[in-house]
């Protein structure tokens, strides 16, 4: 079923398929983290409807986004929102398998790429039953290293590669990255409360980059008292409502 939804009242709306991939609090979280300027030249690999896009169109709106998607039913729901928010002239929507370098825009046009890649090793456990959540939840169509190619191939010298991602395979994450010439640079922990464990990690890294990573202060999405941190109610835009 397709559903509605906006980001605040008089803000951007985005359809959504509630059996597709639904947006969650990560990508809320990277939303959140890029170093945006005006008139930067972005990517999406893996873009779903396209909600990551607007979430940065918001807080940038002057950004030219290339939504990247394998799955045609998701393509289609991004055309509506960008049609729908007037941001025509601001997204481009692409269906294209990230895997084959044929399929994807010219190498090194984009200062920014995005992604929320699948967590999950397929080979090592259970992936969704459902096809379009399998595609999303595990790597069983795609993997870490291939988004990872995907993105050091669109990025120009110099431009930097967010995602957010699952801590237990942070090392794996690192590894990939210098495999594919991309430095970290800026990484942030993401916890439920100040005494959890973090289980998300948002990090950006750099196409050519010198050594030495900044580790930002974690991202606490629950105060002490249990109810939302102030910073994760701004990522919502609860401060617009």
């Amino acid at each position: 079923m397709i559903k509605q939804d906006q980001l605040w009242p008089g803000g951007f709306r985005f359809l959504f398929h509630d059996g597709l991939f639904q947006p969650g609090t990560d990508s809320f979280l990277l939303g959140s983290f890029p170093q945006l300027r005006k008139g930067l030249r972005l990517c999406d690999l893996g873009a779903g409807t396209g909600l990551l896009g607007l979430l940065l169109l918001a807080r940038e709106p002057a950004l030219r986004v290339t939504n990247v998607e394998l799955q045609a039913a998701a393509v289609e729901l991004s055309g509506q929102n960008a049609a729908m928010n007037g941001l025509t002239d601001r997204i481009k929507n692409m269906q294209a398998d990230l895997r084959d370098p044929e399929q994807l825009p010219e190498a090194g046009s984009f200062d920014l790429v995005v992604s929320n890649p699948p967590y999950f090793d397929a080979a090592r456990g259970a992936v969704a039953r459902d096809r379009s959540r399998g595609i999303a939840r595990s790597d069983e169509t795609c993997t870490l290293p291939q988004v990872c190619a995907a993105a050091g191939r669109l990025l120009r010298y110099g431009g930097s590669f967010c995602l957010v991602f699952r801590t237990e395979r942070m090392a794996e994450l690192f590894a990939c990255m210098h495999r594919y010439a991309m430095e970290p640079k800026r990484l942030r922990l993401v916890q439920n409360t100040a005494q959890s464990a973090p289980k998300l990690l948002l990090l950006d890294a750099r196409k050519g980059g010198k050594p030495g990573l900044t580790v930002l202060p974690p991202l606490l999405l629950r105060g002490a008292d249990g109810e939302e941190s102030p910073e994760l109610a701004q990522i919502y835009f609860r401060d617009k409502e």
